[in-house]
């Protein structure tokens, strides 16, 4: 099989997929916890999103941006008006969203007067695989062989504030922070309260950009829109998404306020494939169906009541450590690394995942009902108790 071996793929194949459920090629069902990872918010074969697609397809796949794409105006609208912010950028992914940014950040910079500008980035993010993008990543890890990663990034624990106040005190090339509101990669970990709203003090007081990272948190994962909207009163200046954007069709976004939007001028930036009528027709299926359904305030209801099942089942566990997270991003700290937990989940048709090697993590749909919670915590539950 002439593939690379870049992932560790399980014994599995898919054939087809119905709201909360995988199907293999044997016909076998499967509880999909991880939603393509924080892709398909809304299930499988989504309705709206089929036929959205469908009648895209029929009618135009690919023009370019050298001409106007009605459907990406249309969709820029919808985000803006739902995030506050003021314009977007169309692109292939989360870590293309976050390249942008950070080629913002440093016009941003340079706009400054500061000939080599620097971004703050934390301790255990994930960023992406990109190279700038690995080098904003706080994993040592993935980042073996690919040094010489790039200058221009420092680090700060995340979460700590005086370290923050501390980096940016003494560097005054740093133009921007860029931020995770609830890590994924990292475990699972939502910002400490006043975190995020400190940043932005540090920003405004620094002329710093504050860049949140919610390709994993946004479109409606931890119970609104985007995390930052659970913060009364903060605004990021950039934003970047992708994953959830376009239900399974690749799609990502960095959309700015202004005046750092305008930043990005002719040949600044630019894309073959972002924003194309196919996927940006997606996406504006899944945005308008989410706000019609209210499906983030859904997965907020729903994410609390499976954190509380699974305290319930778990909490007086021995290798349960910690039940937390935002909505349906849910993560379950184990005292130890679980042997073959990924594994023994598939065979039991439960499809999860572990990150920072002994999280549990969940991104189930955010369509899911609590029938199928009751599902999800009984068959966790037997797994642990099995392995102990």
């Amino acid at each position: 099989m002439p593939l690379m071996s870049t992932y560790a793929r399980l014994p599995v194949a898919f054939a087809r997929g119905e709201g909360v459920w995988l199907y293999d090629t044997e016909g076998r069902r499967y509880l999909d916890a991880l939603a393509g990872i924080a892709v398909c918010g809304l299930g499988h074969s989504h309705p709206a999103v089929t036929r959205a697609l469908q009648t895209q397809a029929g009618q135009l796949l690919h023009t370019s941006n050298l001409y106007r794409i009605p459907a990406q105006e249309k969709l820029s609208d919808t985000l803006c008006a739902i995030s506050g912010m003021d314009a977007a950028f169309f692109c292939n992914s989360g870590a293309e969203a976050n390249e942008a940014a950070i080629k913002i950040a440093r016009l941003h910079g340079h706009g400054k007067g500061i000939a080599e500008p620097q971004i703050l980035v934390f301790s255990n993010a994930f960023h992406g695989r990109t190279l700038a993008t690995l080098t904003a990543t706080g994993n040592f890890r993935i980042q073996e062989g690919f040094s010489p990663l790039l200058p221009g990034f420092l680090r700060a624990p995340y979460g700590d504030l005086s370290a923050v106040r501390a980096l940016v005190q003494a560097n005054p090339g740093i133009c921007a922070i860029l931020v995770e509101p609830l890590q994924g990669e990292g475990g699972v970990r939502p910002a400490p309260e006043g975190f995020l709203t400190g940043l932005r003090e540090v920003c405004d007081a620094h002329g710093l950009l504050l860049m949140l990272d919610e390709v994993q948190t946004g479109i409606g994962r931890t119970g609104a829109f985007f995390a930052y909207q659970q913060i009364p009163g903060l605004r990021p200046d950039v934003l970047s998404l992708a994953k959830g954007l376009g239900n399974g069709v690749p799609i990502g976004a960095m959309l700015a306020r202004q005046p750092t939007a305008a930043l990005f001028g002719p040949g600044k930036h630019g894309t073959t494939f972002g924003g194309g009528p196919l996927v940006c027709a997606a996406a504006q299926a899944v945005l308008d169906t989410m706000q019609q359904e209210a499906i983030p305030a859904h997965a907020g209801r729903m994410g609390a009541l499976l954190r509380q099942r699974l305290q319930q089942r778990l909490g007086g566990h021995p290798e349960v450590l910690e039940v937390r997270g935002m909505g349906l991003m849910v993560g379950i700290e184990l005292a130890h690394k679980p042997e073959r937990l990924v594994e023994r989940a598939l065979e039991a048709g439960l499809l999860i995942n572990v990150t920072a090697e002994k999280v549990i993590r969940l991104l189930p749909p955010l369509i899911l009902q609590e029938a199928e919670i009751d599902l999800l915590v009984a068959g966790l539950a037997s797994l642990l108790e099995s392995a102990s």
